[in-house]
């Protein structure tokens, strides 16, 4: 079901990774980040306050999540910043042309299991195209059975787990938000694995 409501909250995932890219802001002047899944794209909007090249998507299948993308780049003076249609799992002219990227970010994008292999198959495409890239994810325990870790190994991709304590992001207020502390919320970044003959 394509609920477009998924893209219209500020989620605890996304304020945790807003604060990892603050915590991370010297190094992001200049760096070109795509954030997938972004409905109200706090994450990318931090990123583009904090000089990085931002481009956000979110499903083509869900204009109001692209109108919200939108909004928040109005309501925090960036006009320019680009917003483009991205459904996860399907190869297209936008996902084609996409330019270089550095930094994918992603909130709770792992939210239904039915997805995952969808958002894997559309960062791996990514890494491929970007073999330096990263992708910052930041993504709620909901069940102890659901797991990427077959998938990141189907996919040729690695995780490195990030601890929110190593970016003041444990604290249950984070950004003057109770939500944070009331859930699981986890960290990683994902990149390609090596190949054995490198």
């Amino acid at each position: 079901v394509l609920d477009s409501q998924y893209g219209m909250y500020v989620w605890p995932c996304a304020v945790v990774l807003a604060q990892y890219l603050w915590a991370h802001r010297r190094s992001l002047p200049a760096k070109r980040v795509l954030e997938i899944g972004a409905g109200v794209s706090l994450p990318g909007v931090v990123a583009a306050r904090c000089g990085a090249q931002v481009i956000l998507s979110d499903s083509e299948e869900l204009p109001q999540c692209l109108q919200s993308c939108r909004s928040s780049c109005l309501m925090n003076r960036l006009p320019h910043v680009p917003v483009l249609g991205l459904t996860w799992g399907r190869v297209s002219p936008e996902l084609l042309s996409l330019a270089p990227i550095d930094i994918i970010l992603g909130s709770d994008v792992f939210f239904d299991p039915k997805d995952f292999e969808d958002i894997l198959t559309t960062i791996y495409f990514l890494l491929e195209k970007n073999p330096h890239a990263e992708f910052w994810t930041t993504y709620q325990v909901r069940s102890a059975d659901w797991s990427i870790e077959a998938l990141l190994h189907k996919w040729n991709l690695k995780s490195i787990h990030i601890p929110l304590h190593s970016f003041g992001a444990d604290k249950e207020h984070l950004a003057s938000s109770s939500m944070p502390g009331r859930h699981t919320i986890e960290m990683m970044i994902i990149s390609l694995a090596q190949s054995e003959g490198t």
